[in-house]
């Protein structure tokens, strides 16, 4: 396959990828009664720790306003608090509830063994090339 033929691969392959992705967290979010914007928030929690209700907004692109009806519906469903910052008494963070996300992380535990086969089907240089394709993609 030619370089032309490789990166046109890789980018069908990265948007079915994606779309795998948004569609499965869709129906986990409707299975669990949450909207997509509230399991989003929820992931970025997953991966980030305790926010404060302006940094979500920053994460989500979303409105400070939207932010709050999010948090407000994941706290109602017993997904996350509203903590006030030990650090800084005027701030509160939105910080997720264990049992709630090890509840939802069963949803998603199928795909994360597949995502471990798939890595461990590979060396250490082609695990260094995807780790840093990845961190291209994000940014991060």
């Amino acid at each position: 396959m030619s370089a032309d033929e490789l990166r046109t691969a890789i980018q069908r392959s990265t948007l079915r990828f994606i779309a795998s992705a948004v569609l499965h967290n869709h129906a986990v979010a409707q299975r669990v009664g949450l909207g997509a914007s509230d399991s989003q928030l929820l992931s970025l929690l997953n991966l980030h720790g305790p926010l404060t209700p302006g940094r979500l907004a920053e994460h989500t692109g979303l409105t400070t306003g939207t932010v709050t009806g999010v948090i407000d519906r994941l706290e109602a469903a017993g997904f996350v608090r509203r903590e006030r910052d030990t650090a800084d008494r005027r701030r509160v963070l939105v910080t997720p509830v264990p049992e709630a996300m090890a509840a939802l992380g069963e949803h998603y535990r199928e795909h994360a063994e597949h995502l471990d086969a798939v890595l461990a089907a590979r060396d250490e240089a082609q695990l260094r090339v995807i780790a840093d394709f990845l961190a291209d993609l994000t940014g991060s």
